[in-house]
C-alpha cells in the first residue's frame, strides 16, 4: 500500500479509517483555518465550496512536506439559516448552539480531498440534512453535563455516533459524513488511484 497521510488531528476521522483497515499516519495541517475563511466570508462562498476549499488547503499544506505520499484532507461546515457556524469555544457556547438549533434543520457539508505531490487528484462534498427535535434548556444542560467538553470538537456541539443521536428527530445523510469523513466515496477514490487494494 502507498504511504497515506490523514491531514487532520481528528480522533473520530482516524478511527473511521482504522475501522476499515487502512494503514495511514496522522499529520495535522498547521494552517490557520480562520485566516483562510476570512476572505471567503466577504466573497459569499457557498458552505459546500467553503468546506472543499478548506479541506484542499489543509491537504496541500501537508503534501508539500511529504512528497510522494497520498494525503487526505477533510473539513466540515455547519450551515444554518444563511450562517456558517464554527466549533463552540466553551460549554456555554455549546449550550447556546444547541438552543439555537433546537427544533430546526441545519446542514453539515463534509468535504474530503485526495492530494499527491502538491496536486489535487480528487475532491468530494457530501451534504447532510440534520433536523433536531425540540429541546428544553434543562435537557440541554443535563445532556452537556453528561457528554462533557469533548463535544467542543464538533461544529454542532453533538456526536451523532454517541449520545448526540438523542437530539435528533431526522437525519438525511450517511453517518460517516456526519462524523466528518465521506468514507465510501474516499475508499472508491483510493481504489481507483491504486492507493489501496481494489
Amino acid at each position: 500500500m502507498s504511504d497515506l497521510i490523514l491531514a487532520s488531528g481528528s480522533t473520530h476521522r482516524a478511527q473511521l479509517l482504522k475501522n476499515v483497515g487502512l494503514a495511514f499516519r496522522q499529520e495535522p495541517s498547521t494552517l490557520d483555518e480562520r485566516a483562510i475563511e476570512s476572505p471567503l466570508d466577504d466573497a459569499d462562498v457557498l458552505p459546500e465550496d467553503r468546506a472543499e476549499i478548506l479541506a484542499e488547503a489543509k491537504a496541500l499544506d501537508v503534501s508539500e512536506k511529504n512528497m510522494g505520499s497520498w494525503v487526505i484532507g477533510c473539513d466540515q461546515i455547519l450551515a444554518f439559516e444563511n450562517q456558517v457556524l464554527h466549533k463552540p469555544k466553551n460549554m456555554e457556547d455549546a449550550r447556546r448552539r444547541l438552543l439555537l438549533l433546537s427544533g430546526k434543520t441545519h446542514y453539515l457539508h463534509s468535504a474530503v480531498v485526495l492530494v499527491k505531490d502538491g496536486a489535487t487528484i480528487w475532491r468530494h462534498v457530501t451534504p447532510c440534512k440534520m433536523t433536531m427535535r425540540p429541546l428544553t434548556p434543562e435537557f440541554i444542560g443535563r445532556h452537556l453535563a453528561d457528554v462533557g467538553d469533548e463535544i467542543l470538537s464538533s461544529v454542532g456541539a453533538y456526536h451523532t455516533e454517541g449520545k448526540g443521536a438523542q437530539l435528533f428527530e431526522e437525519i438525511g445523510g450517511d453517518l460517516f459524513s456526519i462524523i466528518g469523513l465521506p468514507l465510501l466515496p474516499l475508499l472508491e477514490a483510493l481504489r481507483k488511484n491504486g492507493v489501496i487494494d481494489g
